[in-house]
């Protein structure tokens, strides 16, 4: 009688400052997971909530670890202990405690892995929530997967200047996550698109449609939303993660570090651009924005949204904002957004 086939087995960190409300939801949704063996550590970094007695109880399952820093360690090294030295399983994700993975996600997510040893991530949908209770109904698209080279992958990314992951979403391969490294503590608002692009540039990258990967809590307590909410961090965060991968990089096409820089001043210049529409020149620093696109990309003066500065400058705020003359601009550009929404719904790009 021939023996069964062994399971891919997968790690799973989540790393917990008081979120003992959440955590029990959080490990439930590893521990169901259907057509995988999972291990689960949590690291609860000086929690001063319940966090110890939630996670006295659920280390009660075998499957699951836990540890308690004596010092409170950031969740930077937090994440970097799971992954870096304590993952071994043939692939791994981190999970913050107050996430969800959905039901089968992680055999969707290695069935790529072991269809294709090329692919060093694999990503689905995430679907972003803000009660356990109450997870948002989704349109689901029809199923199927799509593996990019790493390359291409990278180009995409320079081509928007944004991040496609929220992170529980994401699974790696343990042994490509421990050969490039973890997170970064110098990047600590944008540093998850910094290490995929780390990844990238070492392996393929896949995408699995269909039904969700996971579930994102978006609260006000939430990390987005508080400690990295000033105007430039995400724009100077963005540029010193594109400016360290290719540093570090010379290898790829110099076209892409000029794509990656255009898209970063773009955006710099349609917040500005934003400004004199809504008359919030006392609020933006729109003087500011424009030097930083000048230093991120010398080349502004050929960008449309240069020139749709100029033009509002030229009329002055009031008028655009009482007149809203330059409506219809605006609702181009956020029907794309809306267009390309939906398209990474289906695409993941």
């Amino acid at each position: 009688m021939t023996e069964p086939s062994a399971r891919p087995t997968v790690d799973v960190v989540i790393p917990c400052y008081n979120y003992a409300r959440f955590l029990r939801a959080c490990v439930n949704s590893v521990l169901d997971q259907a057509g995988v063996d999972v291990r689960v550590l949590i690291i609860d970094d000086t929690s001063d909530d319940d966090t110890p007695e939630v996670m006295a109880e659920l280390v009660r399952d075998p499957r699951v670890e836990g540890r308690r820093h004596e010092v409170n360690k950031g969740h930077i090294a937090t994440y970097n202990e799971g992954l870096l030295e304590w993952a071994k399983a043939d692939y791994s994700v981190l999970l913050s405690a107050d996430d969800l993975l959905a039901p089968g996600w992680l055999a969707r997510a290695t069935a790529v892995f072991e269809a294709d040893p090329g692919v060093g991530m694999v990503y689905g949908r995430v679907v972003y929530y803000s009660d356990h209770d109450a997870l948002p109904k989704v349109r689901t698209p029809p199923a199927g997967r799509t593996v990019w080279s790493g390359v291409d992958w990278v180009e995409a990314r320079c081509r928007t200047g944004q991040n496609v992951l929220s992170s529980p979403e994401a699974v790696v391969r343990t042994s490509v996550q421990q050969a490039v490294g973890g997170y970064r503590p110098d990047l600590p608002h944008a540093g998850d698109l910094e290490m995929w692009m780390r990844i990238a540039a070492v392996s393929d990258i896949g995408y699995v449609r269909g039904e969700p990967a996971a579930y994102y809590r978006v609260h006000q307590q939430s990390m987005m939303r508080t400690r990295f909410s000033s105007l430039f961090a995400d724009l100077e965060q963005r540029q010193a993660v594109f400016d360290l991968f290719f540093r570090e990089h010379p290898e790829l096409p110099a076209r892409l570090r000029s794509l990656a820089n255009r898209s970063i001043a773009r955006d710099a210049l349609w917040r500005a651009v934003r400004a004199y529409d809504r008359d919030q020149l006392d609020e933006i620093p729109v003087a500011e924005l424009e030097d930083f696109a000048r230093r991120v990309y010398p080349d502004t003066g050929r960008l449309a949204e240069h020139r749709a500065l100029r033009r509002r400058r030229a009329l002055g705020p009031k008028v655009c904002s009482r007149t809203q003359l330059f409506l219809g601009s605006h609702l181009v550009k956020r029907g794309r957004g809306l267009v390309g929404k939906q398209l990474w719904k289906w695409r993941g790009q």
